[in-house]
């Protein structure tokens, strides 16, 4: 049985990892509003211009680009987005789960041809570690901590003239959605060939006639690479969310875990204490009958 001392050693511990994991959990609180603030007054923007574009892309039927010619995929390029932190519960876990997915996905495409854009430390370190040998395709750490377009700009450009120049034949987004505070989701989006998003279809009407000058294919073939850099940016907005709503139920879930231990300890504290006391007035009733 633990002796008084080492019981109040054990309160004292838990009592300072519940000060830390609270203090984590009201910064990852106020870097949640920030970054969900972002993301509300990016999106929609994001979302009609994907709009527009699928507008364009389903009224010319004869229109055919580069960005959209679909081939037999051969090379492959991921985008995976993590955090470059610990301590956010089973956000890392999840997208590298995800990832091992679509390895899976495009079984016939050899390892020597997957390239990996590793946006955040912890997948670029999970990823290298796998025994299956990548290609990694830089190191983006800085950009999870300072979310910003030019970043997410230089990863777009570099996919699109790898694309073009038939380097790579299909790119894909692995990231979490936040959904709500509470659930993140992990999240696959196809990003290169591009094709109009069916679900825009389904809740747009796509009867609007726009005004277009010089004509539709000009504007399309500016409008594409821009609608690519968006969908960048806005899937690391998403992630950077997605990772402090992880981290802030993680915490609030350790904060509750210590008030829990806490309360054992002390329970136990108090009975060890008790016993204590009623085993030193035991003896000195012992030493007085002794007396008698």
């Amino acid at each position: 049985m633990s002796s008084l001392k080492e019981i109040k050693g054990r309160i004292a511990s838990v009592k300072s990892t519940q000060k830390i994991t609270s203090a984590m959990k009201m910064v990852a609180s106020a870097k949640l509003r920030k970054a969900q603030s972002q993301i509300e007054r990016f999106l929609p923007y994001e979302h009609r211009l994907a709009t527009i574009l699928a507008h364009f892309l389903s009224s010319e039927t004869e229109f055919a680009s580069d960005l959209s010619e679909k081939r037999d995929v051969k090379r492959l390029a991921v985008v995976v987005f993590s955090s470059n932190s610990s301590l956010c519960g089973a956000f890392n876990s999840n997208i590298l789960r995800l990832f091992q997915q679509v390895r899976e996905q495009y079984a016939g495409v050899s390892d020597a041809d997957i390239v990996v854009y590793p946006v955040g430390k912890k997948i670029e370190e999970a990823i290298s570690k796998l025994p299956r040998k990548y290609h990694l395709q830089g190191s983006y750490i800085p950009l999870m901590d300072n979310p910003n377009f030019d970043g997410a700009r230089a990863i777009a450009d570099q996919l699109i003239s790898d694309f073009r120049l038939k380097r790579i034949d299909c790119v894909e987004l692995l990231y979490n959605h936040l959904k709500n505070t509470a659930v993140q989701l992990p999240t696959i989006q196809r990003f290169l060939p591009i094709a109009p998003d069916e679900n825009l279809h389904k809740t747009t009407a796509l009867s609007i006639d726009y005004i277009v000058e010089p004509d539709k294919k000009t504007v399309l073939e500016a409008l594409m690479p821009k609608s690519l850099r968006i969908k960048i940016y806005a899937a690391l907005l998403d992630s950077a969310a997605a990772e402090q709503a992880a981290r802030m139920v993680a915490m609030q879930v350790a904060t509750d875990n210590a008030d829990e231990i806490l309360e054992e300890l002390t329970i136990q504290f108090n009975k060890q204490r008790q016993q204590s006391i009623t085993g030193e007035l035991l003896d000195i009733i012992g030493g007085s009958e002794a007396l008698k």
